[in-house]
């Protein structure tokens, strides 16, 4: 906790992956996943990249940067199969781990949305408030809940309040934990594997080292999952306009 409260501390480094892993390890590395998908204050935080960069150090993941065992020893030991440990466990192992959290915080999210939904449909209206907003979302999670779900795991911001919509609209519970469980799985999945193996394979085969590139790397990453989003909000407005 000193080290992260360092004097040499600037709030630029909260928007930096690499900076959580090294200061935080595998805890913080966890809480930011779940903080990011459960607690609305969450949606400025780094997802996507976290993981991707995750991936990259996946075998150095312990209580922080000096920490000398894997996390796959760490998990073993704990099991007595410390014996047992390489790429594939601290892979599965730290997938299973950082799924399970953002499992845990949409569920957060989707029980936020339920205490606070219905007493949304008393609320006054106003210039930002509409009611029939919330039959709309009702309405469109109720055809496409599911794919919503998943789908807004892949994209900064909106997988912030997407379970929290999901519960406002009372979109049924056990539908909306299945593709929960798949949409986190999925994108830690695809994150996790592909920093780590695509840091693998031009590490050996071009020389080039990922790691001394993150800022490039970051900066792709958030350009590619915020292009979709910024793509649909101008054709949206381009339709409204034509209309």
């Amino acid at each position: 906790m000193i080290e992260l409260l360092s004097t040499d501390f600037h709030w630029t480094e909260l928007l930096q992956p690499q900076w959580y892993i090294e200061n935080g390890g595998l805890w913080l590395l966890l809480f930011v996943v779940f903080a990011e998908t459960g607690l609305f204050a969450g949606f400025f935080l780094p997802g996507d990249s976290l993981l991707f960069v995750a991936g990259i150090y996946a075998h150095k993941i312990g209580e922080g940067a000096s920490a000398a065992p894997g996390l796959s020893y760490q998990f073993m030991k704990l099991i007595g199969l410390e014996h047992i440990q390489n790429e594939w466990v601290d892979l599965i192992v730290l997938w299973a781990l950082i799924s399970l959290c953002g499992i845990l915080g949409n569920m957060v999210g989707y029980w936020t949305g339920r205490k606070v939904g219905p007493a949304m449909y008393n609320w006054k209206e106003n210039f930002f408030f509409k009611r029939r907003y919330l039959e709309q979302a009702h309405e469109f999670y109720e055809k496409n809940g599911g794919f919503a779900i998943i789908v807004a795991r892949f994209l900064p911001f909106i997988r912030t309040f997407a379970p929290i919509v999901a519960g406002i609209v009372q979109m049924n519970r056990a539908k909306f934990m299945l593709y929960n469980i798949i949409g986190s799985l999925a994108w830690v999945f695809s994150m996790v594997f592909a920093g780590h193996f695509l840091q693998k394979w031009l590490l050996k085969a071009t020389g080039f080292d990922l790691k001394e590139h993150l800022e490039v790397i970051v900066l792709g990453i958030v350009l590619i999952t915020t292009l979709p989003v910024i793509i649909k909000l101008i054709s949206g407005k381009k339709k409204k306009t034509e209309e």
